[in-house]
């Protein structure tokens, strides 16, 4: 996909040269001050007259009119040198690719000495990989196809100086750490009646096939005879069987040390009998985004082969209304033996993941991390841009945090009190309650999940208000986001076992 080469050359025949240019705009870096002087000077010229703008996340198109084999250049603004954030470098490059796009290119140059600035040239190529595969993402559709034919940038070549083995290795991470973020992205975005919880298995099996994973997927007759009744309630009233998925990765001798991944995987929520409200119900599409996310960290994992122990576990259904469906005043048993109260059938998100967060405990699981579009309380708390965090270990929750901040996925730790666990333990009729009421709904949801962890180091995300926008930029289309696909993945490349 990327060739790389130390310096541009004027001689060499490209569609498009993309270069970055800061303030102030006659300070000249890589090829840009190759193609001004082979353009007499005309560069300079045009950013003094401000004809091609330095300003942040700015795209300038020019032509050089054949005086070099160059067709164009594409200018990005990066703003001051020593003070473009990250993410204004990530966003000015995205609108590089997708103007690219929009000129219907099929290979692009890029530069890298003139746009990394003050970045480190590994990181600045890792960056550049993942902007790359998800500024270029195309949600699919079911319309009829278009009249004109889509073109996609083919080949990409890649301007550094520097070492260009470390260089190779990194922009091949960021295409890794892309492509799996689109993989993720593409599952919440299908449609419901398309994904179903046996489709998002075969998608499980196909991921460890490829990557030489042991794969397990038990039907519902399995989970009956294992006792699985807090995934089997939730999906008491579909036509459509559940699914509980296993992929487990073994990067060390030993199996020890297993970092557990826990994804919700309900392909399509109506809140059951506690029916959500009709514009509620527009979405729900997308509550397997924690199942999505695990399975497209579980790629990257794939891909770069750390020397972890990794098992990923997804509890897979819809929860529909029929008159098998569960209900309010239910009392179901889990995996754990532990009985639950069922107050809320629109509180089942909970009710898969502790039947998954046992399961992974009887795989090996010394830590878990979960990962559910939970609750909406999360998004009244933290709003759309920030992930709830929730802990039983501060330890493990430093090694996310520390990977979210790598990856630019930020999340909030919210508490949990022993107050609020005894709000999960409130029940005449059971264990515990599956929903004590409104106030700290997200915190709620999370005590909850923690009860079935007995100890275990466990951290719980929360992404119902990140994993999908109705608000695209330049490097996210309007529906799923992928969000934390990149920080699970990181988490495992970067772990350091404790005890």
């Amino acid at each position: 996909m990327v060739t790389l080469k130390q310096k541009w050359n004027p001689d060499i025949e490209l569609e498009c040269l993309v270069v970055g240019v800061h303030f102030p705009g006659f300070m000249l870096k890589g090829a840009v001050s190759a193609l001004d002087d082979e353009l007499n000077g005309k560069i300079t010229e045009l950013l003094r007259s401000n004809d091609i703008s330095p300003k942040k996340k700015s795209i300038t198109v020019i032509p050089t009119f054949g005086q070099v084999k160059t067709k164009r250049i594409l200018f990005v603004g990066l703003g001051k040198e020593k003070t473009v954030a990250e993410e204004d470098w990530k966003e000015g490059l995205a609108k590089a690719f997708r103007k690219v796009k929009e000129m219907r290119l099929s290979s692009v140059a890029v530069d890298l000495e003139s746009l990394s600035g003050q970045l480190d040239p590994e990181r600045a190529a890792s960056l550049l990989g993942e902007v790359y595969m998800e500024s270029l993402y195309t949600l699919q559709t079911y319309k009829r196809k278009p009249n004109k034919p889509i073109v996609h940038i083919e080949k990409m070549y890649l301007y550094s100086e520097y070492d260009s083995v470390k260089i190779q290795k990194s922009i091949d991470k960021g295409f890794v750490y892309g492509k799996s973020t689109n993989y993720a992205r593409t599952l919440v975005n299908m449609p419901p009646n398309l994904l179903t919880a046996p489709v998002l298995a075969d998608y499980a099996q196909k991921l460890g096939d490829t990557y030489g994973m042991e794969v397990e997927i038990l039907d519902k007759t399995q989970m009956e005879e294992l006792g699985m009744g807090a995934l089997l309630a939730v999906n008491q009233g579909s036509t459509e069987p559940p699914a509980m998925i296993v992929l487990k990765y073994q990067g060390k001798d030993e199996w020890k040390d297993v970092i557990a991944l826990v994804g919700k995987g309900v392909t399509y929520d109506t809140g059951g009998y506690s029916l959500k409200p009709r514009d509620g119900l527009i979405g729900m599409k997308g509550d397997m985004g924690g199942a999505a996310a695990v399975l497209g960290a579980m790629q990257i994992i794939g891909e770069m082969k750390p020397a972890q122990n990794v098992v990923a576990v997804i509890a897979s259904t819809d929860n529909m209304i029929s008159a098998a469906a569960f209900k309010p005043d239910d009392v179901i048993t889990s995996l754990s033996g532990k009985t639950i109260e069922v107050l809320n059938t629109d509180a089942e998100g909970r009710l898969a993941l502790a039947d998954a967060v046992t399961y992974s405990k009887q795989h090996g699981a010394d830590y878990i991390v979960d990962i559910a579009t939970l609750t909406g309380g999360v998004v009244v708390a933290l709003g759309k841009e920030m992930t709830g965090a929730f802990t039983n270990n501060e330890q493990l929750l430093k090694q996310v945090q520390a990977a979210s901040l790598m990856t630019g996925e930020p999340m909030w730790q919210l508490p949990i009190t022993k107050k609020d666990r005894e709000r999960v333990k409130n029940s005449l009729m059971a264990d515990l309650n599956n929903s004590p009421g409104r106030e700290g709904h997200a915190i709620m949801g999370a005590a909850f999940v923690g009860e079935f962890t007995e100890g275990t180091p466990w951290v719980h995300l929360d992404i119902a208000g990140t994993s999908m926008t109705k608000q695209p930029n330049e490097q996210q289309t309007y529906g799923a986001t992928g969000v934390m696909v990149k920080t699970l993945a990181q988490l495992v490349l970067d772990f350091v076992p404790f005890s």
